[in-house]
């Protein structure tokens, strides 16, 4: 026996609690002053955007679901939505193990994935900024991260 992967099984955990948010957001739409920003790796080979969007954010971006969203469908690796990026809306679709941050500010619930990739340098920032134009003081949440779990 190679011994048990706890940081892969906590992954897909959290990757299937965020799975299970979004389906129910798709089903009955956002509850309350509930709201996400979720950090996206733009380089994923299954996300999909529009040229000029991964031009603008050729690394990452941070899409805020908030007010206005549209066309919610979630599959099993991910899900499709349309936003709004200055009055011109744009169909996504975000894979699951794209997402590196996932933050609920309304009740300071958030999620933090290690994205690795071939090419790393293992010199990541551990505080990556989030790209958004909301206020500072709704980006906070708690976030956890799995690094200190694994040996």
């Amino acid at each position: 026996m190679r011994g048990i992967d706890y940081g892969n099984l906590m992954h897909d955990a959290m990757r299937g609690l965020i799975r299970n948010v979004m389906e129910g957001v798709a089903t009955n739409g956002l509850p309350g002053e509930h709201h996400f920003f979720i950090t996206v790796d733009t380089g994923h080979p299954d996300m999909q955007m529009a040229d000029w969007l991964r031009e603008r954010y050729p690394e990452e971006i941070t899409l805020v679901i908030q007010h206005w969203f549209d066309n919610l469908v979630v599959d099993e690796d991910g899900f499709a939505i349309t936003l709004n990026f200055g009055n011109a809306p744009e169909p996504l679709y975000i894979p699951f193990d794209a997402i590196s941050t996932f933050v609920d500010p309304s009740v300071e619930f958030g999620l933090r994935f290690e994205l690795h990739h071939e090419d790393d340098d293992e010199d990541d920032d551990d505080e990556a900024p989030m790209q958004s134009d909301a206020p500072a003081e709704e980006k906070s949440g708690e976030v956890v991260s799995l690094d200190r779990f694994r040996k």
